[in-house]
Formats: structure tokens, sequence, C-alpha cells
């Protein structure tokens, strides 16, 4: 399978898609290489613009350029684009459902040797508690691809969850992206697996060796955080003896409360969490620290036979 960053999928379908559309706008605060929204400044210089180490401001001017009827693609890192600017994307942009697109990218501790200060862990949690706000992470390129394309033709504000590594294509190119509704991988029975971003790739891993142990489980890709398929979760949630949450991303606020919430409203069923538990990151590769967290393929598959 190749190995493509989501990050880089953002910036080549970014390129294409303010060609297409002549109201698109694209700001970035300082990151252009890094957030790969150079690709876009290349073909439409004049719609590009780098606001500086300025995300508070960014996001104010690309509300005052939605609010004019531009589609604005805002783009910095997931820490600083949902962290530093949050009291702009709240009142800025959601309060007055703008057509504002974050596009943030180095979520997550895969974002690795940086540390901690940059690791974005909460970031799910702070925008899905927005009013008006979506949440979507991609698992690749061509997931990343039609995830733009939805997303710039979206009524509203939107937050897109990018990651820094590159990462395993597992869709194909005939793969149909469809908002709110989570994409099942493979068919199994007893346990469900309820992945999002990375962890769909690592979850993959487990399951091969889940697999050698005669256990074979359903996965799942939650794309859309928010608004999370509601359906789908019950229909999980009767048909299997527990769920798994698997997210890049503290278990506060993130995936596995989305999936709890929904499970406490209309079908209470075992979840079990896997995901950064309330701790902050540190510096280190990104597989290392996978494995320290409890986030690589073995560690899920240890965490999911306690409850076997």
């Amino acid at each position: 399978m190749s190995k493509i960053a989501t990050r880089a999928a953002y910036g080549a379908a970014l390129a294409r898609v303010i060609q297409e559309h002549p109201q698109v706008v694209v700001l970035d605060a300082d990151l252009t290489k890094s957030t790969n929204t150079n690709m876009a400044e290349k073909v439409c210089p004049e719609r590009h613009f780098n606001m500086g180490i300025a995300e508070q401001n960014m996001m104010s001017v690309a509300a005052g350029l939605a609010a004019s009827n531009k589609v604005v693609f805002a783009s910095s890192f997931a820490m600083f684009a949902s962290g530093r600017a949050f009291e702009q994307v709240r009142n800025s942009i959601c309060y007055p459902r703008l057509n504002v697109k974050i596009c943030a990218t180095h979520a997550g501790l895969s974002v690795g040797e940086d540390g901690a200060s940059h690791q974005a862990i909460e970031d799910i949690a702070l925008m899905r508690a927005i009013p008006e706000m979506i949440v979507i992470q991609p698992v690749d390129a061509i997931e990343t691809e039609a995830v733009i394309n939805y997303v710039v033709k979206h009524d509203g504000p939107a937050y897109v969850r990018l990651g820094r590594a590159a990462v395993e294509t597992i869709n194909h190119d005939s793969y149909q992206f469809i908002f709110g509704k989570g994409s099942i991988i493979k068919k199994g029975s007893k346990l469900a697996i309820l992945a999002t971003g990375s962890m769909v790739q690592e979850s993959l891993k487990a399951m091969e060796i889940l697999k050698e142990m005669g256990i074979n489980p359903t996965l799942v890709n939650i794309h859309t955080i928010k608004p999370i398929d509601e359906d789908l979760i019950v229909e999980l949630a009767k048909s299997h003896d527990f769920l798994v949450s698997c997210e890049e991303h503290t278990i506060i606020g993130g995936l596995g409360s989305a999936i709890s919430e929904v499970l406490v409203k209309k079908y209470p069923q075992k979840l079990v969490m896997i995901g950064v538990q309330d701790t902050f990151g540190e510096s280190g590769k990104a597989e290392l620290l996978f494995e320290k967290y409890g986030l690589d393929a073995n560690s899920i598959v240890e965490a999911i036979k306690v409850h076997l």
C-alpha cells in the first residue's frame, strides 16, 4: 500500500479546488510548507495569504472574508488552529455560521519530536463542543480529497483534522465519502472497533494479530466525528458484545466520548476506550509514542483481550 500524509493530500486537493472555485480563498499562519497550502499558492497566488504567526488574527480575517461571500480555507497546526484561536473560531466563525473551513494539520501524538506543546490531543473535544461546527478526520489520501470536495460545498464552518506522518492508503479510487456515515471496512462478530484517523491503520494491524487468535472483529472508520453516525453505533451495539473506540486523541471529549453519549441515550453497551489517557505527550518518534501511550497494534490487542 502507498503511504501519503493526509496533509499532503490536502495540499494537492486544495490546489485543484482553488482553481475550480473562484470564491475560494486560502489563509495560512506562516506554515505554508508544513500544511502544504503552498501548493494552492503556486497555482493561485492572488488568493493565498500568509498571515504570519498570528492565528487569532487569521481566523478573524477568515470570518471577514467569509462574511463577504468567500469560502475560506484557514490552515495551521491543530494545536494553534483549535487552541490559540479558539475564541475567534467560536465567536467570529461559528456563532454567525460562516463558510470557514479550518484544515488543521499535525494533529495528535504523531507530530512526534515536536513534543507535548505541539501535540494537539484535545482539538476534537474543543471543536465538536462548538455549536454549528462539523468535525471530520479523513483516514488516508483518497478520503482526504473526498472530504475537501465535500467541505468546499458545505454551507457553514468545518474542522478537518489532518496528520503529519505518511499513512497507508486503505481506500480504493472508487471510494465514496458519505458525510455523517461511518465506513465499514470489515464485518466481523463479537466486538466492533470504531476508529478514526491513523488509528484505523493501526486497528487493521491489530486485527491481523487478533485473527491468529481466532477473533474477527468488525472495523469501522468513523471519519465524521460530528455529527456522528448514531444509527450505525446503535446497530453495532445491538449486534456485538462490546465496542472499542480508537483515537489519536485524549479519551476525554473525543471519539470515545461521542460514542458513549450515543450509547447512554439510545442503547447502553460496554465501550472500551483506547486513546491518550488524560496525560500530555512528550518528544519522541511517533511509533515509540504510540507504543508508550497504548495506541499501537499490540496495545490495542492487549486492551481488547482483557474484555474477551
